[in-house]
């Protein structure tokens, strides 16, 4: 029984195709790179540029990453027609 357990969760877990493996690598890195630029908010390092980057990444996974990135793209508009 507990094998047969420990087999489907694996089973669940398992990459099978080779675009599985690279959503995973694109999820799993986005928010590697989100996490350094949330860092680098506070610690010196061009955040303004990896954060964009992250989300840039993470958009073409999901959609609430989208939205802060057209959010983003928006606001860096509004402060260059203002000068």
């Amino acid at each position: 029984m507990e094998r047969a357990i420990f087999k489907l969760i694996l089973s669940r877990i398992t990459v099978t195709t080779l675009s599985q493996a690279k959503r995973i690598i694109k999820i799993v890195f986005g928010f590697t790179l989100l996490l350094i630029g949330i860092a680098l908010i506070i610690l010196p390092g061009p955040a303004t540029v990896v954060i964009p980057a992250a989300l840039a990444i993470l958009a073409t996974e999901f959609v609430w990453a989208r939205k802060l990135l057209k959010k983003f793209n928006g606001g860096i508009r509004y402060l260059f027609r203002r000068k």
